[in-house]
């Protein structure tokens, strides 16, 4: 054991004294309806026994593939691979995901330990000779086998993930790559803990009711209950998304302002939660692994095993979208400028810090909509039972809450989830609030993935968490219209999950191209610009009135307000992330001087020295991401044509939506381009998402 802190060598010695005398919950039969985790009764030390019992496991079961004395066939060695190490992928389903939600200091010291220990197993399955020559002897006699779709959809992933993590190269040059494994998974922990630890340092307690100068009452309610949670009196101001994006958006004070942007701009950049080093160590090993396995960079070796298929591709589709972006966002920005200095700006240019401020008040001024108008129509507890009664109009879902199913922390939410036919379909966990052990932003996961284990299916048990406003003492959590969208966005990952159909968890549920996965979470945001639906739940949560015609009116007119910033601004990031991945040795310029040379040509807005994003960038750095952040846009493309079926055909079409979800419940069990042209009838091009912007005419 390497660098362990003494909290971690405790907890160590605490798992050796307890693993053996006490019943483990993360390895124990769950009793719980469905089988879910044990929240009530996990505990920290559990991990470390249920890891090393889970890979022992595994690796006694993949011996017994090796050792078997009939000859490889896909049952006995391909498909016996697949659930090999079904115990360790559940238990470490339950870490890392609390790792992300509900980090403790002990999870965190944790967390390398047991990264290694999964290193190591991942490289005992992938650099064991004689299993890659019982899988490739099934594989080189594909032809003369008789397996159905997905059998044959496996065997071709499984041969590829062994040739993909080294299993062709030479003795020395496998324990080269599986070094670099190693280093690089401490790595991406280690940027994760930094940029946690980072936007954690933050705040800004105000005392001054002058500083408050522009915020409306609910961003004050909201920094009131920060304040109090910390034992302060005032108002305080943190890095977590609500709390920034509120100050940036509603504060008259630009010194404020640039203040706590600056922080957020420069997390991962002090000494003390250095990422700036992480990233040209994690580029260096990335480079070194793809080239190892004879990939010219890291993403080549990325982006081969995705829908793009090459560099070139997804260079060319960043243009095809970028050319006409640009000078479309350029015109936005200029005439933001122009109406900010028509309205009382002094300055020569509108700084970041300014952006969203101005972004607002001239969307107020176009057409006559805020945030603040719109909140009080978006209770949280109206938006959850409006998300899921999409999904039961679409698909014929129902969903109940089970309060008798433990959970992680008292926030979350649990709910049983149904098919048409009232049959069990999944568990869905909801966390929505911020928390200093939850990381910015908001995903997916899942605790369980769908499965078939020895003739039995298991459903699948599915997660998402947010940052969302919290309710305060006063008010219900009232989010807004672009937190709404959010839910969607993330709600659509979860029903992919939840509708998974097929026998092969490796397969099942999001385990598709990166690149093809967001599909299902854009397309369910273009209901959120619905009239027909909007009407169903959107009401006053004081006065119970249904929204106004004319708000929604606005909220469709504005549906497009700066498309074009917002989209070069996402394309900036799959320029910084394909920057950094195409590199072939580490520059010998800073981290910050290197983002701002591969995102010059898209900016728009001043440069402000010393920032840098990259530093936090965890999509990329600790997020599974590298060198695919430009799938957020590919997808983008395929939802906005996929969803201008729906507008043909209605957007509640029974028909439509029944092909969609046959489309969303295959998961990887078939060519994903194939899926989509069998769904809309024909490839997708990039115009699609241009017209739908109106960054170019319909």
């Amino acid at each position: 054991m390497r660098n362990l802190s003494l909290a971690a060598l405790t907890l160590l010695v605490l798992a050796a004294c307890n693993g053996n005398n006490m019943e483990n919950p993360l390895l124990s039969d769950s009793k719980l309806p469905y089988g879910a985790p044990q929240f009530d009764k996990i505990k920290t030390e559990h991990f470390v026994p249920a890891f090393e019992k889970a890979i022992a496991e595994g690796k006694s079961r993949v011996d017994e593939i090796v050792n078997n004395p009939e000859p490889p066939t896909f049952a006995n060695t391909v498909e016996a691979l697949e659930f090999a190490g079904t115990k360790l992928t559940d238990v470490g389903h339950v870490f890392f995901n609390l790792l992300e939600a509900d980090a403790t200091k002990e999870l965190q010291d944790l967390s390398e330990t047991i990264s290694s220990m999964e290193n190591e197993y991942s490289m005992y399955i992938m650099l064991n000779e004689k299993l890659f020559q019982r899988i490739k002897a099934v594989y080189d006699n594909r032809e003369s086998l008789d397996l159905e779709q997905d059998q044959k959809m496996l065997l071709k992933e499984t041969y590829k993930a062994f040739e993909r993590n080294g299993a062709n190269l030479s003795e020395e040059d496998k324990k080269l790559f599986s070094e670099y494994r190693e280093k690089l998974s401490q790595l991406s922990l280690q940027f994760g803990k930094n940029s946690l630890a980072a936007t954690n340092a933050f705040s800004m307690l105000l005392t001054d009711t002058a500083d408050l100068a522009g915020l409306p009452e609910f961003v004050r309610e909201q920094a009131a209950e920060l304040a109090a949670e910390k034992g302060e009196e005032g108002w305080l101001f943190n890095l977590k998304a609500p709390s920034i994006a509120s100050f940036l958006k509603y504060s008259t004070r630009r010194d404020l302002k640039e203040k706590m942007y600056m922080a957020y701009s420069t997390c991962g950049l002090a000494p003390e939660t250095d990422n700036a080093s992480i990233i040209r160590q994690l580029v260096d090993l990335r480079y070194k692994m793809a080239s190892l396995l004879g990939f010219d960079t890291y993403a080549d070796y990325v982006i081969s095993d995705h829908m793009a298929g090459s560099v070139q591709t997804v260079n060319g589709f960043i243009e095809e979208l970028l050319t006409p972006s640009l000078p479309a966002a350029n015109r936005e920005v200029e005439g933001l400028e122009a109406f900010a200095k028509a309205h009382g700006f002094e300055g020569d240019r509108l700084m970041p810090w300014d952006i969203s401020y101005w972004v607002e008040k001239q969307r107020v001024a176009k057409y006559d909509l805020s945030d603040e108008e719109l909140k009080p129509y978006f209770r949280l507890d109206d938006c959850i039972p409006a998300v899921f009664g999409l999904a039961t109009r679409l698909y014929g879902l129902q969903f109940d809450e089970r309060k008798d199913i433990p959970v992680y922390h008292p926030d979350v939410k649990v709910y049983d989830v149904k098919d048409a036919n009232g049959a069990h379909l999944a568990l869905f966990y909801a966390d929505f609030f911020p928390r200093e052990s939850k990381r910015n932003g908001a995903w997916m996961t899942e605790f369980r993935t769908q499965q078939v284990v020895n003739g039995v299916e298991e459903r699948p048990l599915i997660s998402i968490v947010t940052n969302f406003t919290k309710p305060t003492a006063d008010k219900p959590s009232l989010i807004t219209h672009d937190e709404f969208i959010t839910f969607l966005h993330e709600f659509g990952h979860a029903l992919q999950g939840m509708t998974a159909r097929g026998r092969y968890p490796s397969m099942t549920g999001t385990n598709v191209d990166h690149d093809f996965v967001e599909l299902f979470s854009q397309i369910n945001e273009n209901w959120g610009y619905e009239p027909e639906y909007l009407n169903t739940f959107a009401k006053h949560y004081e006065t119970g009135e249904v929204i106004p015609a004319e708000l929604v009116d606005k909220i469709m007119k504005a549906k497009n307000y700066m498309a074009a910033y917002y989209q070069v601004r996402q394309l900036q990031y799959g320029l910084i992330d394909m920057a950094w991945h195409t590199l072939k040795q580490v520059p010998d310029i800073s981290v910050v001087e290197f983002e701002q040379r591969a995102k010059a040509r898209a900016d728009v807005l001043p440069v402000v020295p010393g920032t840098c994003m990259s530093t936090s960038f965890s999509h990329i750095f600790n997020g599974g991401y590298s060198a695919g952040y430009y799938s957020y846009k590919w997808s983008e493309v395929l939802a906005a044509d996929g969803f201008s079926l729906f507008e043909e055909k209605g957007i509640f079409d029974k028909a439509t939506a029944a092909a969609f979800m046959k489309m969303m419940s295959t998961g990887g069990a078939v060519e994903p381009a194939e899926l989509y042209r069998e769904f809309r009838g024909h490839d997708p091009q990039p115009e699609a998402l241009l017209r739908k912007l109106g960054i170019i005419e319909k």
